[in-house]
């Protein structure tokens, strides 16, 4: 191993520490059995959010656009897409967006849902960067990358704050370029 490539791999260490010590886990939330992963306390502090911004926009090379998909998505997306000196591009919910959309349905544990993006949000041929705050099942990035090749871009790749591995996401992420910064 190279002198540089574990300087890098020390540095994503440091990151996956910083995100677990920001994490709150709410027992019994949205119900009965559930830990949810509650990100706020990461995004109050200035210096792991600054963090978390700078290491998620290092994960792939130049991209033309940043994907955020609702809603916490965004609030990474965004200063992502910033750092990067790329657009950002929102994928909402379905109704959300004012203009013509493309929209993909997605699985659920309990039913289906939709996201959608507006038609002309990607150029053909854009390099699109894809980013979450937890990948679960897998369900919503998929929905996003397909969202994105229907536009006629290039997913470079996802990546996600943190990855509850249990729920085994990648599996429905094949052929994609997948990363996180948190592994659990």
């Amino acid at each position: 191993m190279t002198e540089a490539s574990q300087e890098a791999e020390a540095q994503a260490a440091d990151v996956a520490r910083l995100i677990a010590s920001h994490i709150r886990d709410v027992p019994d939330y949205p119900q009965p059995g559930v830990t949810f992963k509650d990100i706020t306390p990461l995004l109050a502090e200035p210096t792991a959010f600054t963090a978390v911004v700078d290491a998620l926009a290092a994960t792939f090379g130049p991209v033309d656009k940043v994907a955020g998909i609702e809603a916490r998505g965004f609030i990474l997306a965004a200063p992502v897409a910033y750092r990067n000196g790329a657009g950002f591009v929102p994928v909402r919910k379905q109704g959300k967006l004012p203009s013509a959309t493309f929209a993909q349905e997605y699985k659920l544990e309990y039913g289906t849902a939709t996201l959608e993006v507006h038609q002309d949000a990607f150029e053909p041929g854009d390099r699109v960067l894809i980013v979450d705050d937890v990948l679960a099942t897998g369900g919503t990035a998929r929905a996003t990358a397909t969202l994105v090749e229907r536009c006629g871009a290039e997913v470079a790749g996802i990546v996600v704050l943190m990855e509850l591995s249990f729920l085994n996401g990648r599996s429905a992420l094949t052929g994609l370029d997948v990363r996180s910064l948190l592994t659990v």
